[in-house]
């Protein structure tokens, strides 16, 4: 009866890890940038300008959608998400974007806009899944591993993100087809996704301490000095990981001539790490406590950065390879630290926390223009000013436990 009742509970959690494959699509925009940038012959600030889309709604949506799901709750704000994302991705293929070489019109601009838009919406249902995902994990978590399910989620959702950097080199290529095969195949899994959650049976858990959620309830937790550090770690985090995805290919191609398979080398070095970091983190997490492994990422992360300035290819790698491990587990280890504090206001963290993810739009276009001034690997100092604050928001929950 107890070995029904499990493999009950696992089977609810396969939708929900498929959920967080299709999350991982917003992440598109990183390699994108790259793709963008040589085809569209764009400058770093206008190249970045497509994270800008990707996660501009986060900022603009996470706190309404997370007052929503209060009332409407987690698998309604999911669904609606997928919706979202599927419409999305219909933009560009109805526009002729669905694998084929197409040429680029570089004087009207126009299949530029049109992917501008077509990554706004993909955003705004990333931000949706976000919103509905990180907290109904919980839901479908055993007691105290929650932290460790998170972070399984995330690795699920690296797989998402990989995608956008292996299926151009390895797929579209080999097939005499252009990165725009990214969109039909991301639109096919997101459709599979839609039809298993809508057939599949959650109960939502509801802390009995729980308040009603408003849009004031959600802006008055800012007014919590723990919330607000949390929240722009998170902010931080987003701003540094998407400069990362986004720099490093380019810089793999400027600085080190690295240009046919570009792509494939930047996942290898930086989201295969990533991959393996969190897929690892899930078990690590079963014994150390997530503020003590917090404080070891972020160690390792900087520590990564700071190699990528010593001017030689063997210490750049290693220095990216060690970002990726660090990167990997930042985000659940602070969403689920915050969450856990704060159980009975999960729906407004996730709100605020989800917002935070404004970052990945804010802060790769400052890195555009330091690099645009300067050069592009000084533009990598942004990243690690982002890191050494996380640092610092680490010691600092780690000294209250």
């Amino acid at each position: 009866m107890m070995k029904n009742t499990a493999a009950n509970g696992m089977s609810k959690s396969y939708p929900i890890f498929m959920a967080f494959l299709c999350m991982g699509f917003g992440d598109v925009v990183g390699p994108m940038v790259g793709l963008a940038k040589e085809s569209f012959q764009l400058s770093n600030f206008m190249a970045q300008l497509l994270p800008l889309m990707g996660f501009i709604m986060f900022g603009i949506l996470s706190v309404p959608m997370g007052v929503l799901q209060g009332h409407r709750g987690k698998k309604f704000l999911l669904i609606l998400g997928l919706i979202i994302a599927f419409i999305g991705l219909l933009i560009p293929i109805i526009n002729g974007m669905y694998g084929p070489v197409i040429a680029f019109n570089l004087s009207s601009g126009g299949e530029f806009y049109i992917l501008l838009f077509s990554i706004l919406m993909l955003g705004a249902g990333a931000t949706i899944l976000q919103v509905s995902g990180n907290p109904i994990m919980r839901d479908v978590s055993p007691e105290g591993k929650f932290s460790s399910n998170l972070s399984m989620g995330q690795s699920i959702k690296a797989i998402g993100s990989s995608m956008g950097f292996l299926l151009p080199p390895l797929v579209a290529k080999p097939l005499g087809l252009d990165w725009t095969i990214l969109f039909p195949i991301y639109a096919i899994l997101i459709l599979i996704t839609l039809v298993w959650v809508y057939f599949t049976k959650i109960e939502e858990k509801r802390d009995p301490d729980s308040k009603p959620v408003s849009l004031i309830a959600c802006l008055k937790l800012l007014g919590n000095g723990y919330v607000a550090l949390m929240v722009a770690a998170i902010f931080v985090y987003v701003g540094a990981e998407v400069s990362m995805s986004s720099g490093i290919p380019i810089l793999l191609k400027e600085k080190y001539g690295i240009e046919n398979f570009g792509l494939l080398v930047a996942w290898t070095l930086f989201f295969l790490p990533i991959l393996v970091g969190r897929f690892t983190g899930a078990l690590i997490l079963r014994s150390l406590s997530p503020k003590k492994f917090l404080i070891a990422t972020v160690i390792l992360s900087f520590l990564g950065i700071l190699m990528m300035f010593l001017g030689s290819k063997f210490f750049a790698y290693t220095g990216i390879i060690l970002v990726g491990l660090g990167f990997a587990n930042i985000f659940p280890l602070i969403f689920s630290i915050t969450v856990d504090r704060m159980p009975e206001r999960s729906n407004e963290l996730s709100g605020l926390m989800v917002s935070a993810i404004v970052g990945g739009a804010l802060i790769p276009p400052i890195m555009g223009l330091v690099a645009d001034n300067t050069t592009l690997l000084t533009g990598f100092i942004v990243p690690l000013v982002c890191v050494t604050y996380i640092g610092y928001c680490a010691i600092s929950t780690f000294r209250k436990a």
